[in-house]
């Protein structure tokens, strides 16, 4: 599913720029649809799903979700029938990924409720449905934050371990976009199996720091037993004040670091994880407390680009 490895490209317009060295691990190629980071975790997920014997995969998030589109072309590929669960009320356009949804034909369905919470009764309630019509539904919570999804993030460290070592400069931090979690976790477990020298920093985009905190480091110690990692799980590093106006709806300070990098790189980042996340990073960087060399994490999330301010 996956076209791996994704590439490990240097930025030296953006290092000139920021005075750090800053590599772009580019997992906005991984090759299905338009790329993202959430076909790492597929890969296993819909293996378990297909060795289950399901026949649909129920998951959901925001209208503008990278994951539940990813997660929909995937379950098209293997022949299982997606069904998606968004938060809020129908829009009056489709754009962006609920856009490529309709397109698709995927049964897409609104809890009527603002509170993202509310998908986890709305999965639960279509997976009911489908087990009362004779179906066999997967479950999957938001983002695909578990720890076999996180399974993706701990093999993707062995592959940037492998490249890292061509490279033959160690970095000393490796940053990521913390949304649900599972990629944060699954990077944090990886460390740990490949014994690497970098941290993982995260810098949330949609909950209080202490709360991602408290998210990741369950998911990677649960991700590490599963995965049968021996060392030890460094304690999470997730940054806050990014978030800007909220969940899901672009900052000034992350479109301004979207913008550096698209005329200094050619490389476009979504507004709403990695455009944030890059905020931080290059706030970091002028004010002096970033050593270098740096890996940035590209996750992917090209068609919220299409859509309208609130993803």
């Amino acid at each position: 599913m996956v076209l791996a490895p994704t590439p490990l490209h240097p930025a030296p317009r953006l290092s000139r720029e920021l005075g750090v060295e800053v590599l772009l691990k580019r997992d906005d190629l991984t090759g299905a649809g338009l790329g993202g980071n959430k076909l790492r975790g597929l890969e296993f997920l819909i293996a378990d799903a297909l060795a289950r014997g399901c026949d649909c995969l129920v998951t959901g998030a925001g209208p503008q979700s990278n994951w539940t589109m990813l997660a929909a072309l995937a379950c098209l590929n293997y022949g299982i029938e997606p069904h998606i669960v968004c938060y809020g009320t129908v829009p009056e356009r489709d754009e962006g990924n609920l856009r490529l949804h309709r397109w698709l034909g995927v049964d897409v369905r609104f809890t009527g409720a603002a509170e993202r919470s509310s998908v986890d009764a709305g999965i639960a309630a279509a997976s009911e449905r489908l087990r009362a019509a004779g179906r066999r539904p997967y479950p999957v919570p938001r983002g695909g934050a578990t720890p076999l999804g996180a399974l993706g993030y701990l093999r993707a460290s062995r592959e940037l371990a492998g490249q890292l070592a061509v490279l033959g400069r160690p970095p000393a931090a490796l940053w990521v976009a913390t949304g649900s979690g599972g990629t944060h976790a699954g990077l944090l477990a990886g460390a740990a199996a490949t014994c690497a020298a970098y941290q993982v920093v995260g810098v949330t985009v949609s909950r209080p720091a202490a709360e991602a905190r408290s998210l990741v480091r369950e998911l990677a110690a649960a991700a590490a037993e599963l995965g049968g990692v021996d060392g030890i799980i460094g304690e999470p590093e997730v940054r806050d004040g990014w978030i800007g106006p909220g969940y899901g709806i672009p900052s000034a300070a992350g479109q301004d670091a979207a913008r550096l990098v698209a005329v200094t790189e050619g490389v476009f980042l979504d507004p709403v994880y990695t455009a944030k996340a890059m905020a931080a990073l290059i706030a970091e960087c002028r004010a002096g407390r970033v050593r270098g060399p740096v890996v940035f994490l590209v996750t992917g999330g090209a068609p919220t680009l299409f859509a309208g301010p609130v993803q």
